[in-house]
């Protein structure tokens, strides 16, 4: 039981509220009722229903995000994640046909990125570009519409917005893979991260990030809101540094692209997006 407790990864699935928070501050006449039920869909159900697929099917024996020490995987890790899967998109027709449908392909894309037969996760452009898409912009838009109850259409603010919450997604994700490199390469798992490398790890994800924070400031700029992206720039200040004091570390020396260092990144750059996407939620 607490070795399928663990693999959920609950507090990652944390770190991916800002998108979720993104969208509802963006809705002009949330219906609180469905914005309750699209957090708990994700949050509590789909989320940690990835994550443990994620897990059984790796088996990884080294770190994983957030787990130093992972525990063996068991069957009932599979039955968890099967569980928490059906029961999000059960919960999802609360809301409409149209939510429910877009988690049952987030499901079906998220088994597909792990699954032995498919496997998404080996080839490093395809699987940047479904978490790029999937956990960005699909959930920035999904969320978004069903919150609003799906009469608000599609625009291009909707569209920068959504392409925004990609960019900070797809900004960390060669960076969680930068301590795993030996360990995808005896899988046969080609990432991004390991095609890159390490230091082209770290100038992809620098570029991505530069990407999204002009895009921010080009939409606030569009709205006549420029506070909200000086607030931005503020909160990526910390992330800004210690992005920079991790490079150059591994620079020197390859081994800082370490477990250690890179929960280090994804804590402080996760801490920081939930203030600032919590504060534009407030």
């Amino acid at each position: 039981m607490k070795s399928t407790f663990l693999h959920l990864r609950l507090p990652f699935s944390l770190l991916l509220l800002p998108v979720y928070l993104f969208a509802y501050s963006e809705v002009p006449n949330p219906n609180i009722y469905n914005a309750i039920v699209v957090f708990i869909v994700w949050h509590l159900f789909v989320y940690p229903a990835s994550n443990a697929y994620n897990s059984y099917f790796d088996k990884d024996e080294g770190s994983i995000a957030l787990i130093k020490e992972p525990p063996k995987v068991q069957k009932s890790l599979l039955v968890t994640a099967y569980i928490l899967e059906w029961a999000g998109l059960l919960l999802a027709f609360l809301v409409s046909f149209e939510f429910a449908l877009a988690v049952a392909i987030y499901n079906s894309f998220s088994k597909a990125y792990s699954h032995p037969r498919i496997r998404i996760k080996k080839y490093p452009v395809l699987s940047f570009l479904v978490v790029f898409i999937f956990q960005g912009f699909f959930i920035y838009y999904s969320s978004y519409q069903a919150i609003g109850e799906y009469d608000l259409g599609l625009n291009a603010d909707i569209l920068q917005a959504g392409l925004i919450a990609s960019c900070l997604i797809g900004a960390s994700y060669p960076l969680t893979q930068v301590y795993q490199h030996e360990e995808d390469s005896k899988r046969g798992d080609k990432t991004l991260s390991l095609l890159l490398g390490v230091k082209g790890s770290f100038i992809f994800s620098g570029l991505v990030f530069f990407l999204g924070f002009t895009l921010m400031f080009d939409y606030w700029n569009r709205q006549d809101e420029l506070l909200n992206f000086w607030i931005f720039a503020l909160c990526c200040t910390p992330i800004l540094g210690y992005f920079l004091w991790w490079f150059k570390q591994c620079l020197n020396r390859v081994e800082a692209a370490s477990f250690k260092n890179a929960m280090g990144m994804t804590i402080i750059s996760g801490f920081m997006m939930l203030m600032y996407f919590g504060w534009l939620w407030l």
